[in-house]
């Protein structure tokens, strides 16, 4: 039929450079990373520089990319939000695919020569981009469409009723009480790292164990995972009480020395707030 894929090549046309290194940092869409900066470097020496002209006009840009830390890909998935299993791959947003090719709307705040200013990027730092596109609102946009699946997790989460919400799954109130919200403070300011939000986001999509959200239950509690750290919270109705933050470290992880920033970091916490129970 003339289908030829032996010849098939992309290559990039620049790099992502971000804060966001690991999967678990990134955003599950560019809507949960409002307000994350990044850079868009494009490569030199291809006449890009003709290429970027009139860009800076459009506010929102489509990015297409490479999920360049991904290795094979899954038929079948759990997102975040399925309440009822796995989904065939093609009906989400998974980066585990056939192609890992990726897509998100990003806020272009300004061109600087090669080098483009971004917000509310859901990208890792060192992401492939392959093209850039501008978002036009008139056909790109399409209120009305249906929402497959989630249909069902809006159903189940038993969803207001009279329209279709912006977000068709009804969310949980995050709620964090003392002790949290300090630990919360001092791990955002000396660990660099914007935990609040992550907690906030994941858990108002639902508490219940989930691997991809990486939430669990530990014995007769519920706990989920950012990064090394490690949550404690319990469910009221339809409230999140974020209990209790702490190192996800073991002890003799943190005895075992050396000069790693992260597990200096965690020291310090340790040393203020001493847990009895370490996380197995």
């Amino acid at each position: 039929m003339g289908n030829s894929t032996s010849g098939l090549t992309l290559e990039p046309i620049g790099f992502v450079r971000s804060a966001l290194e690991t999967k678990v940092e990134a955003a599950r869409q560019p809507r949960a990373a409002s307000g994350e900066a990044a850079r868009i470097e494009l490569l030199p020496g291809r006449h890009f520089e003709h290429a970027l002209e009139d860009l800076e006009r459009w506010e929102l840009i489509w990015v297409i990319f490479w999920f360049h830390l991904n290795s094979g890909w899954r038929p079948k998935v759990l997102p975040p939000r399925s309440t009822t299993g796995r989904k065939g791959v093609f009906a989400t947003r998974s980066p585990h695919r056939p192609n890992p090719l990726g897509m998100s709307v990003v806020r272009l705040e300004r061109v600087e020569g090669l080098v483009l200013h971004i917000r509310d990027s859901d990208m890792l730092d060192g992401t492939p981009v392959l093209d850039l596109k501008p978002y036009v609102a008139y056909t790109d946009a399409h209120p009305g469409a249906g929402v497959g699946w989630l249909e069902d997790a809006a159903r189940i989460a038993d969803a207001s009723v009279g329209g279709q919400p912006a977000d068709p799954v009804n969310t949980y109130a995050v709620q964090f009480e003392a002790l949290a919200a300090e630990q919360v403070a001092w791990v955002e300011e000396h660990a660099r790292l914007g935990i609040r939000e992550r907690i906030e986001s994941t858990l108002a999509l639902g508490p219940a164990p989930h691997p991809y959200r990486r939430i669990r239950r530990v014995g007769e509690e519920m706990q989920l995972a950012v990064k090394e750290w490690r949550v404690r919270f319990v469910v009221v109705g339809r409230d999140v009480r974020v209990v209790e933050i702490y190192s996800g470290f073991r002890a003799s992880q943190l005895a075992a020395g050396g000069e790693d920033a992260t597990l200096w970091v965690h020291r310090e916490f340790v040393a203020i707030w001493p847990r009895e129970r370490l996380v197995r």
